[in-house]
């Protein structure tokens, strides 16, 4: 999986899924099973686990790896597998005064990171992997590297965080500067532009612009250096922000992106532009935020008002 340059998240959950398959089948050996042995393992998980499809998808894949690449044996006919089932759901998108209230809750780098995904359309991992080098504060644009899909996009700069990010990039800038007479202040980089550019690790460009508060050791090569902020204190964050707000909407911080989206629409904009800013592959996908707009019923008007006005 490494060679195949996969995330460190992937990798983890793959082997989690791989070892749960294993137990599943009383720790018998993966060469020993096949495909019956799979769809057993798939269904069990949408049928008695009543996991969500996209968990199901994951263990799927995993169990695709397995075979495939690491086995030498490509598994063959999985249909008679029972599918997990997708809701239809809309996202969850809070208005702008929702979205004011919420920023408004939060202070220092969470709420620099709030408004950076609310106001790019920045997924919250996209968001925490920043580097110095992707802020283009001249255009007004942000370069997101390697997001979902391994794709690079370019996003919109908010012009009301130009004078925040350059605050804040004077913190983080003494951070590193303070690691590097430590003896530290390397930043890790994917692939092997570490091999490629020897320097590049302590170069200023290439931090993170959310820089973790600790330095810690990378599990992969046990080095230590300071990584990206954590995402799961920033999500802590942002649901102590919504139930400070009083707003009773189950939101996270991707509800941040699902509002900038619709809000763009309002707006007027495009639907081949908010296609661009959130990096969906297909329009379909984008078009889900037309749903958000439209009055409740696909904009049928009750009668009920009639009804009352007339009584009252």
């Amino acid at each position: 999986m490494r060679v195949r340059h996969y995330s460190i998240r992937t990798e983890q959950a793959y082997l989690g899924w791989i070892k749960r398959f294993i137990l599943f089948h009383n720790k018998r050996h993966p060469r020993e099973l096949g495909e019956k042995e799979v769809v057993e393992f798939l269904t069990h998980l949408a049928v008695s686990r009543r996991v969500a499809p996209g968990t199901q998808n994951q263990a799927f894949n995993a169990l695709v790896f397995l075979y495939k690449v690491v086995l030498g044996r490509p598994l063959e006919d999985l249909s008679t597998t029972v599918r997990a089932k997708k809701p239809q759901k809309l996202p969850v998108v809070l208005t702008p005064q929702e979205v004011g209230k919420v920023l408004r809750q939060l202070n220092g780098q969470y709420w620099l990171a709030a408004c950076l995904m609310y106001g790019s359309g920045l997924r919250l991992m996209e968001c925490m992997r920043l580097r110095i080098k992707d802020l283009d504060f001249n255009h007004r644009a942000i370069v997101v590297r390697n997001g979902k899909g391994a794709k690079d996009r370019v996003v919109t700069l908010a012009d009301d965080l130009i004078v925040p990010l350059q605050r804040h990039l004077e913190s983080v800038k003494m951070i590193h500067e303070k690691d590097l007479e430590d003896g530290f202040g390397a930043v890790y980089l994917p692939y092997a532009l570490e091999r490629k550019y020897p320097n590049a690790p302590t170069e200023w460009g290439w931090q993170y612009l959310f820089p973790a508060g600790e330095r810690s050791i990378d599990p992969r090569s046990g080095v230590e250096r300071r990584h990206h902020l954590g995402e799961q204190s920033v999500q802590r964050a942002m649901k102590k922000a919504v139930r400070k707000a009083d707003i009773h909407k189950p939101a996270s911080c991707h509800t941040l992106r699902h509002s900038f989206a619709t809000h763009l629409l309002e707006r007027g904009m495009d639907i081949r532009t908010v296609q661009e800013q959130l990096g969906h592959a297909d329009i379909r996908t984008t078009q889900i935020y037309t749903h958000v707009l439209k009055r409740g019923g696909n904009a049928v008007m009750s009668p009920l008002g009639a009804v009352i006005g007339r009584d009252s």
